[in-house]
């Protein structure tokens, strides 16, 4: 008999069915090389797939291994936060603290029987990019920028592109093409389009990554505490203490999702993000191993 292996798939950053980001959760894949992963994330083909496995590293309650159908990544937000969930439901780890290993680290993580919050990765800032040749990709002119911001590449595990543009362009953008996007990107296959309304603590995103076999994604956790370092780094954002904002994604491709954001800053410099939200079971099963 061909061996298989159970799964689950969870809506994350929704507190329904049907909304949200879907990731599949599959177990006992101890035995599975990187190819068969790659394998049954390219069947699935969901943003995100993730196996949790034994730790590797001490202080670890287990390994996060996430890809999306083309590739591996060494963080992503909304396998963590649903993996996490998973598990504790399940009594492999116990609701409340933990601890995600994953290829950006040793990531403190936290549960409840409604969801899940997972810390961020190191802070990182990259170059800024020239917001008419981004917002072109995206299929919108240089008057749909907003200027509050200059675009650029930030990260908390994992880099992303960010493009600040007026409210009434987020739904205009469109996929861009991979090839249009990189020269725009600085050789990046994802960017994330942001209408920021920070009075009320409020982004509306759409995050686009056709270089990782991704269109549109529904909701982006590591987009969320990338965003985090970002909006700091700028100056948007307080300098010292700690703030909280809410992104709305999802929704021009009705996958209403809600991801909520903390970050803490120094003298001006991001020291730590988390992004939580509610995870809902949808479906499980068996799945043949390749």
């Amino acid at each position: 008999m061909t061996d298989s292996l159970r799964f689950d798939v969870v809506d994350v950053f929704a507190d329904r069915a049907f909304a949200g980001n879907p990731l599949a959760v599959v177990h006992g894949a101890d035995k599975l090389d990187t190819g068969q992963m790659q394998a049954i994330a390219r069947e699935f083909n969901l943003s995100e797939t993730v196996f949790p496995l034994p730790p590797t590293q001490p202080g670890a309650s287990y390994l996060a291994r996430i890809f999306t159908p083309v590739e591996e990544l060494p963080f992503a937000g909304h396998p963590s936060v649903g993996v996490a969930w998973v598990l504790a439901r399940d009594g492999v780890i116990p609701a409340g603290d933990a601890v995600q290993e994953c290829g950006a680290g040793l990531l403190p993580v936290w549960t409840d029987a409604a969801g899940a919050r997972v810390t961020g990765g190191a802070p990182n800032v990259g170059p800024e990019l020239d917001a008419v040749a981004l917002a072109g990709a995206v299929g919108l002119t240089g008057g749909d920028v907003d200027p509050v911001a200059a675009p650029g590449v930030a990260g908390a595990g994992l880099d992303h592109v960010f493009l600040p543009v007026r409210a009434d362009a987020v739904a205009r953008a469109a996929v861009p093409e991979t090839e249009t996007l990189r020269a725009a990107a600085g050789g990046r296959g994802m960017v994330t389009v942001i209408s920021l309304d920070l009075a009320n603590s409020r982004v509306h995103a759409r995050m686009f990554g056709p270089g990782t076999g991704v269109p549109e994604d529904p909701a982006t956790g590591s987009a969320a505490v990338g965003m985090a370092v970002y909006l700091v780094d700028r100056g948007l954002l307080p300098a010292d203490g700690e703030s909280r904002f809410t992104i709305t994604q999802g929704v021009e491709m009705g996958r209403p999702s809600r991801l909520e954001v903390g970050v803490t800053a120094g003298a001006g410099r991001t020291t730590s993000t988390s992004v939580a939200g509610p995870v809902v079971a949808v479906s499980s099963g068996q799945i043949v191993a390749p």
